[in-house]
């Protein structure tokens, strides 16, 4: 693909992979980013994007996760980008942790920005843009659904947080789908919450109560449980599903009994999964 060049930022091809998995370079706010794309060979216009966002030290690795099996199965164009290095030296998002402090990436412009390019330089669908991230990524997710819920149609976070600064300062100004996947032991994003930042990533919110907030700003009526099949690790998984929101809005929370901090791939298919609940928010 030739350099492409749009206002304050651009994005060319670094190689290709294999079966569509490629590396390309993108300019934004005089840095130069990075990322990761799978398009399906016979890619349709109209296609749907999934963005997917690594967690805290992270790598835009798509056979980390199982959103690329689940792209080349159902035929959705994913992209993974990178995060950019923080003071400590890692690949993050910046989402406000207090070691952000003086942090001046703007990793919301960023994403969106690379996911509005890819809908236009692939003929993608832009009513079907939806995101999911682990861990720093989740928290990514969080924050979109607050801030740019008229770009993404659905999010997914995985063992992400609310942190309570966002909590606090931000209001959900439409209903957003929403689905989380965490477990109950999880030592790193406590299910229970931390509101005296003990593990150093800032005060944040119970996650059911994170949940719950898009619940109630979804307008959801009702809740149904299900109890799903235990995977190989063997760990009952509750699904909570909160229905009858307006517009068919409806967020999910799998709650993964004594579930660690992980994108959970022995527990269930976890990229199939996603896909099953962004399908039913994709316009046709």
């Amino acid at each position: 693909m030739s350099a492409f060049l749009l206002s304050a930022f651009s994005a060319s091809a670094a190689g290709r992979g294999a079966d569509g998995d490629s590396l390309f370079v993108f300019r934004h706010g005089g840095m130069e980013r990075h990322y990761r794309l799978y398009v399906p060979d016979s890619l349709a216009a109209g296609r749907p994007l999934v963005m997917m966002l690594h967690g805290y030290g992270g790598h835009a690795s798509p056979e980390a996760f199982g959103i690329l099996d689940a792209a080349r199965r159902y035929g959705f164009a994913a992209c993974f980008p990178q995060g950019a290095e923080d003071a400590r030296g890692n690949a993050c998002w910046n989402v406000g942790y207090p070691f952000q402090e003086g942090l001046r990436t703007d990793d919301v412009d960023f994403i969106c920005s690379l996911a509005r390019f890819l809908v236009k330089e692939y003929g993608l669908d832009a009513r079907n843009v939806f995101c999911t991230g682990h861990s720093n990524g989740g928290e990514m997710c969080y924050l979109m659904a607050y801030r740019r819920p008229d770009l993404f149609a659905a999010v997914a976070p995985i063992a992400g947080l609310t942190l309570e600064w966002m909590y606090r300062e931000l209001e959900a100004v439409k209903p957003v789908p929403l689905m989380e996947l965490h477990g109950t032991a999880d030592s790193t994003s406590l299910w229970c919450g931390d509101p005296r930042n003990e593990g150093g990533w800032g005060a944040y919110i119970a996650v059911p109560l994170a949940v719950g907030y898009w619940a109630a700003a979804g307008r959801c009526t009702y809740e149904e449980t299900e109890e799903l099949p235990a995977g190989a690790s063997g760990l009952r998984v509750t699904a909570h599903r909160y229905r009858g929101g307006a517009g068919g809005c409806e967020v999910w929370l799998y709650e993964i009994e004594g579930g660690s901090h992980s994108w959970s791939g022995d527990v269930m298919d976890t990229g199939t999964e996603i896909w099953r609940f962004f399908s039913m928010y994709v316009s046709k």
